[in-house]
């Protein structure tokens, strides 16, 4: 009879574990995107019309976004809700566009 009550304290184990795991995940994607605000904030807005890329504004307003869904999807994984996985994922990918194209190009 103590097996299935042995079980439930293995799966409990296992479930706040994942939940440490996806905060920490949000954690990470939260940082990404405030990297990438930060790095944007400086920059010279001719040197995205130079480099062919959209204007500062637009992606003042996307990392900004992405900072802003990292910061929903982390809070979401603390007091649980809907959104504490996807609007990480989304918020890292809009962030790592940045940082991975534009940056560069308009650093130089």
């Amino acid at each position: 009879m103590n097996a299935p009550f042995a079980l439930s304290g293995i799966w409990y184990a296992v479930l706040l574990t994942e939940r440490w795991i996806f905060l920490a995940f949000a954690v990470v994607c939260l940082v990404v995107a405030l990297m990438a605000l930060i790095k944007c904030l400086p920059k010279n807005a001719q040197r995205f019309d130079i480099a062919f890329k959209r204007t500062k504004g637009f992606w003042l307003g996307m990392t900004g976004g992405a900072s802003a869904l990292c910061l929903i999807g982390a809070y979401s994984q603390l007091f649980g809700g809907p959104f504490g996985f996807l609007f990480p994922v989304i918020g890292a990918c809009m962030a790592a566009v940045y940082l991975a194209d534009v940056n560069p190009a308009v650093s130089e």
